[in-house]
């Protein structure tokens, strides 16, 4: 798949402004995903925009079906891709996937305001509740156990303090 000038230059230009931010991934030289708000934020939700052989003069399709996106209700989703079709309708012809991210991004609060918060805080509850967390405990609980002459070597090298004495540890380079 060849792309035009308007493609590439739009690919370039979109390297250079995302570069070093985690959000943005390129997956192709024509198709992107962005991530919309924090990873533990539980209104984060991610973008991802292909072009078409024909964008800009043709609508890139917009898709929000990865799976970071599995707790987003489908009718919120179907919402924030009207909205970003009524964008995308108004900048037909030009070069706008960094507009689309923006617009995103500056009206995250408003495309997620009926997304239930409690849906991803229940699935974070029971995954730390879990069962792998009894054995771990265990495992802290059980100490080392010295035998009497292991305790008197150990208490001989330490002051009343309990710690080591400067150069406990040093070798004897030159006897005399």
């Amino acid at each position: 798949m060849a792309a035009n000038e308007d493609q590439e230059m739009e690919l370039e230009a979109l390297r250079s402004i995302y570069e070093g931010d985690l959000c943005f991934r390129e997956l192709s030289p024509v198709s992107f995903q962005y991530r919309i708000g924090e990873s533990g934020d539980p209104k984060a939700f991610l973008i991802e925009v292909s072009w078409p052989e024909t964008y800009p003069q043709t609508a890139p399709v917009i898709s929000m079906d990865a799976f970071f996106n599995n707790t987003i209700s489908s009718a919120i989703k179907q919402s924030i891709l009207d909205k970003l079709m009524v964008e995308v309708e108004a900048n037909l012809g030009t070069a706008m996937t960094y507009t689309l991210f923006e617009y995103a991004k500056d009206n995250k609060e408003v495309f997620m305001e009926n997304q239930p918060v409690n849906t991803v805080t229940s699935v974070s509850n029971s995954i730390a509740t879990g069962t792998p967390d009894a054995p771990a405990s265990k495992k802290k609980d059980k100490k080392e156990q010295l035998s009497k002459t292991q305790k008197r070597k150990l208490a001989d090298k330490t002051d009343n303090k309990g710690e080591l004495p400067r150069g406990w540890n040093w070798v004897d380079v030159i006897k005399h």
